[in-house]
């Protein structure tokens, strides 16, 4: 039996942790909130979301769905998430490669016959996956030989969409909208001229003036590479299913969150870091984390994910500024409020 003693001085521990943690998640509200209200050298204009374990610590939305119209934000609109929509088409890739229906490693001529240059005879799978192909035209020649260098860009994932179709029978559209089902992600689908549902307006800002972006570059074929359109919330679950669930075999997720190339981002700092099959390994603080980020069509996007604490930051935004030194400048500076909070003891 359990003495007196020794059950208040669990319950004190169990109250002090609570309590700790509850401030600690105080700090970084307080912060983040201050970030968002502030003005200088941009305003804010988006949704944020921290969830710890897959439950809610902090969800607000600031601004306008549309500036003409006065229409304020909600925290369950649906954004263009840019190319964050590329991490959701590597994993469509993986699971096809689970299924024996291709081959990350065998040349991509095999998967695209009716590619004309010598490149497609050693251009694989996995060197579009983590963008280190070099194709720029798939008319004219590499940059460089394939695997020695990293170029970001949206031309492997659309590729990687007509292979998704060639070995699977089915179109991106229905591959993806069907694991969105699976998953329970219910605001999240495909962008198309024809279904755009409630899709918030993108915007482009300068001097906290907005222009609303009038036609989206997004086409049927490019929308392997940035034409998802999400929540939030949409994402955290994305996020669970990804890093805590089985949406992915342990070796192909392995395959997927192993820094196979380095790039460099300002949001994650100026040192290159390790990048996977679109998604970046950031050792920053003592931490190891993934992040991917998106920018373009009037949006700004950031989903980053803590396995120490199991932890998702996420921030959409519907404004990309017309400068590109201020290019994710809110989300660097929440995930910073949101890294340091993690680190302090």
């Amino acid at each position: 039996m359990i003495s007196k003693k020794t059950f208040l001085t669990c319950t004190l521990s169990v109250f002090l942790s609570l309590t700790a943690n509850a401030q600690k998640t105080k700090n970084y509200t307080h912060k983040i909130d201050s970030i968002m209200a502030a003005t200088s050298p941009l305003t804010f204009n988006g949704v944020v979301l921290v969830s710890q374990k897959g439950k809610i610590q902090y969800l607000k939305a600031k601004g306008y769905k549309d500036f003409e119209k006065k229409i304020p934000l909600k925290t369950d609109d649906q954004f263009e998430v840019m190319s964050n929509s590329k991490q959701i088409t590597a994993v469509l890739v993986l699971q096809a490669a689970e299924q024996g229906k291709l081959d990350l490693h065998t040349p991509i001529k095999k998967y695209l016959p009716s590619l004309t240059q010598p490149w497609a005879d050693t251009v694989t799978i996995h060197h579009l996956l983590n963008h280190t192909h070099g194709i720029t035209d798939t008319e004219k020649p590499t940059l460089f030989k394939a695997g020695s260098q990293f170029k970001y860009g949206n031309l492997s994932y659309a590729l990687l969409g007509d292979i998704l179709k060639t070995t699977t029978g089915k179109t991106f559209t229905e591959l993806a909208d069907s694991l969105f089902k699976k998953l329970k992600m219910n605001r999240t689908f495909v962008y198309n001229t024809q279904n755009n549902q409630s899709l918030v307006p993108g915007f482009k800002s300068e001097n906290n003036q907005f222009e609303k972006v009038k036609e989206s570059f997004i086409t049927n074929e490019i929308a392997p590479s940035a034409g998802i359109v999400s929540t939030v919330e949409d994402l955290a679950k994305w996020d669970q299913a990804l890093f805590k669930g089985n949406l992915l075999s342990p070796q192909f997720k392995k395959q997927m969150l192993f820094p196979s190339t380095m790039s460099q981002h300002n949001v994650f700092g100026k040192e290159s870091m390790g990048f996977g099959y679109n998604v970046r390994i950031i050792k920053e603080a003592g931490l190891t984390y993934y992040g991917v980020t998106g920018l373009g069509d009037g949006f700004t996007c950031l989903n980053v994910y803590f396995p120490s604490t199991d932890t998702s930051l996420i921030i959409l935004e519907n404004q990309m500024p017309k400068n590109s030194e201020n290019w994710s400048f809110q989300e660097a500076a929440i995930k910073n409020v949101v890294l340091k909070n993690m680190t302090s003891k």
